[in-house]
């Protein structure tokens, strides 16, 4: 009798521990297909690297980015100042710096909002069908219709700036790019057989959606997130450089630019450094993108 407790035992423990192991040697499939795109994984690393500057940019930077020497101002590169000083004397390298934290900041935050409302409106559209699917698939084109940065410019003028206001327009109006391509993978995956069984065994559609569809089509979504976070620090950098973004002393790479651009012909060293790092964070988004795609792929060959 025990002999029989202790096998079926065994075979649930067994038939437990399966989807676990499949679900590593997917995700090992995955990591080997990302590593195989080099760019992909330089770009990782310098992510990674610009990660930790945004955590603790005081650790980095060689002076307070607020600090001022006015006898020093528009300073050329130097071992003291490796990238020079602005107009009133502050070291562009550290405010450089302070600006990678604004960056990832508003980045991650508004993608977050965005992938909130897109996820939640491409899953009620993609699932329910009908006349939900035709209103919401209206307000999606209709929003996709208007310029991105033209309503960016139009909100943040009407609402006022700072980071958080950029935070929300940037989320509020980037997210139907998300809820479209949501809407899609739930058409496409209700009709699947597991979704069929889960609402034959009697489960809610909120389950459904949660528990069944939605970890189904997170490889899309990672992906689009990954390349979409370039755009949005692109959108940051220019309502900042237009003067309806982060407001000053805290430093944005787009208000830096804004700020040396009078300084251009005689001092090109100003705009340089932020200019840069809005440039090589952008191409590292879009390269990390371009990896995950062809990582989480089930069609790639080993």
């Amino acid at each position: 009798m025990s002999t029989g407790v202790q096998t079926g035992t065994a075979a649930s423990s067994s038939e437990l521990a399966l989807p676990q192991r499949q679900q590593r040697s997917e995700f090992s499939r995955a990591f080997k297909r990302f590593r195989r795109f080099k760019p992909g994984v330089v770009a990782l690393i310098y992510l990674m690297l610009l990660m930790v500057v945004a955590i603790v940019p005081g650790v980095f930077e060689p002076y307070s980015y607020q600090a001022t020497e006015p006898a020093n101002r528009l300073a050329s590169p130097s071992w003291d100042n490796p990238m020079g000083t602005d107009d009133i004397g502050r070291d562009i390298l550290s405010r450089v710096i302070r600006g990678t934290r604004v960056a990832f900041i508003v980045a991650l935050a508004a993608t977050a909002i965005a992938l909130t409302i897109g996820i939640t409106v491409g899953a009620v559209a993609g699932y329910f069908g009908g006349w939900i699917d035709s209103v919401l698939s209206r307000l999606v084109d209709s929003l996709m219709a208007f310029p991105t940065i033209v309503l960016l410019l139009t909100l943040a003028q009407v609402v006022g700036p700072g980071i958080g206001t950029t935070v929300g327009v940037i989320g509020g109006t980037v997210w139907a790019q998300y809820a479209r391509v949501v809407r899609a993978e739930f058409l496409s995956a209700r009709e699947r057989d597991f979704v069929l069984a889960a609402r034959a065994a009697g489960a809610s559609s909120s389950r459904i959606i949660l528990r069944h569809i939605l970890p189904n089509i997170l490889g899309p979504i990672v992906v689009i997130s990954s390349l979409a976070i370039g755009g949005i620090i692109i959108f940051e950098a220019t309502l900042s450089f237009l003067g309806l973004g982060v407001q000053p002393p805290t430093p944005s790479w787009g208000s830096m630019l804004a700020a040396a651009r009078p300084y251009i012909e005689n001092y090109p060293h100003t705009p340089l450094a932020p200019g840069l790092m809005i440039f090589l964070t952008v191409l590292a988004f879009n390269l990390l993108g371009d990896g995950l795609r062809d990582a989480l792929d089930p069609r790639q060959r080993e």
